[in-house]
């Protein structure tokens, strides 16, 4: 009976063991990002002429997948959040369908079992909640350092104090302020959350670049990149060039910035 009882306990360790192996692995690989892809830059700088685009949409290879009709589809019933949103912080809800649109594309591409499944014949957005959260893919660590632009007037990402108590949590709750965070970003009824968090990253990231002296308000393709490549990346300067995270679409590879800027020009859901 000892024997038995130490062979057991010998089993609880190993398996206990195991899964701290795999929770640090697993924090490991959200901290350093060793399952993204490795960004590219677009060296095409004519390519990004707002009427070529309007002229060659009709051959965008995104626009005709089965990925995308299915997508346009949940993408339609977000329209009033995202006014509501564009409302508060006067960042074009346009922008941030952009980048939702290029995250949706994202996840249906890499995860053509799910999206069979699920995402297309229920018409629903993806939402994330392991490595990324939410529909916009948004990070734990730059949630956090959304939140604390807000309060620190000597960042470059401060926008003022009309903008300080956006995001503050209620007092009176039992979750913790990173169970809460959780549950705003990962709602799968309510994007709301998602979409302030990014609308305000958006604003922030503008805000550091016009104090730099440069307007970047309105090219839709270097605020995807930015978006996509995040805070420690965003550095200013005269000659911003698109790009980020590497996209497969059928034959075709994308950058972020790419594919966000050609949905933003485009036509579709005006």
């Amino acid at each position: 009976m000892k024997i038995l009882l130490q062979k057991m306990l010998r089993i609880v360790i190993y398996i206990f063991a195991m899964i701290g192996f795999i929770l640090i692995c697993a924090f490991v690989i959200s901290e350093t990002g060793l399952t993204n892809k490795i960004g590219i830059t677009d060296t095409e700088y004519d390519y990004f002429n707002k009427s070529r685009i309007l002229q060659d949409q009709k051959n965008f290879v995104w626009i005709n997948t089965e990925e995308y009709l299915s997508l346009k589809e949940s993408l339609k019933k977000e329209k009033n959040t995202l006014n509501r949103v564009e409302g508060e912080t006067d960042i074009k809800s346009r922008l941030v369908l952009s980048i939702l649109f290029v995250e949706q594309m994202r996840l249906f591409n890499s995860d053509r079992e799910l999206f069979k499944k699920a995402f297309e014949p229920l018409k629903i957005l993806g939402v994330q909640s392991q490595f990324s959260w939410g529909v916009l893919g948004l990070k734990q660590e730059t949630l956090i350092k959304i939140e604390n632009n807000l309060k620190d007037s000597n960042s470059p990402f401060y926008l003022g104090k009309d903008y300080e108590k956006v995001l503050d949590y209620g007092a009176n709750t039992t979750n913790s302020t990173d169970e809460q965070r959780f549950n705003r970003v990962t709602d799968e009824h309510n994007q709301y959350y998602s979409y302030l968090y990014t609308s305000i990253y958006i604003k922030q990231i503008e805000n550091q670049w016009k104090n730099a002296g440069f307007d970047i308000s309105d090219r839709p393709e270097i605020l995807a990149t930015l978006y996509n490549i995040g805070f420690a990346n965003s550095k200013p300067n005269a000659n911003p060039q698109a790009g980020g995270s590497e996209i497969d679409i059928g034959t075709e590879k994308y950058s972020f910035g790419r594919l966000a800027y050609e949905f933003y020009y485009s036509d579709e859901l005006l």
